[in-house]
């Protein structure tokens, strides 16, 4: 079975594009040398962020099905731009932060290796022309539980 996405592009002048799906807005634009301001992300800018926010869903998702509860999850992706045309990103690496109580390493990168080969569709798909490596940090919850915020 397959489902059928499409976004539409709106050319807005200079580099800008402004990107509508089923509501959403999202202007994107490339920054010229002397030129204006930019007021959006580029498009490689959100295709990082497209894999961030994917591997950060599906991981969630997964350690949710485990009973491990986070306090916190943040990715920082970056990625590695060929310097010639086409400026394709030869590298990216994606840094978990997780925070949570009781947060075991094997459990944390189980997920984490599942998200990757089976769950984060943009993560299968660009793991196939261009090499992605990952990092995990884990801490300790820093918010305060119910008895501290009582005493």
């Amino acid at each position: 079975m397959t489902t059928q996405l499409s976004i539409h592009a709106t050319h807005q002048g200079g580099m800008r594009v402004l990107l509508e799906a089923n509501g959403h807005l999202v202007p994107t634009d490339y920054p010229l040398p002397g030129g204006e301001p930019t007021v959006g992300m580029t498009s490689l800018q959100l295709l990082l962020g497209s894999l961030a926010s994917c591997s950060a869903n599906g991981l969630k998702a997964l350690l949710r099905k485990e009973g491990v509860n986070l306090t916190a999850l943040n990715v920082h992706a970056t990625g590695q731009r060929r310097e010639t045309h086409p400026t394709i990103l030869e590298s990216i690496h994606l840094a978990f932060e997780i925070e949570g109580e009781n947060l075991e390493a094997t459990t944390l990168e189980r997920a984490l290796e599942f998200a990757e080969s089976h769950l984060c569709p943009v993560w299968v798909m660009l793991r196939a022309s261009t090499p992605i490596s990952r990092s995990l940090a884990i801490h300790p919850s820093s918010k305060p539980t119910a008895m501290e915020v009582s005493s």
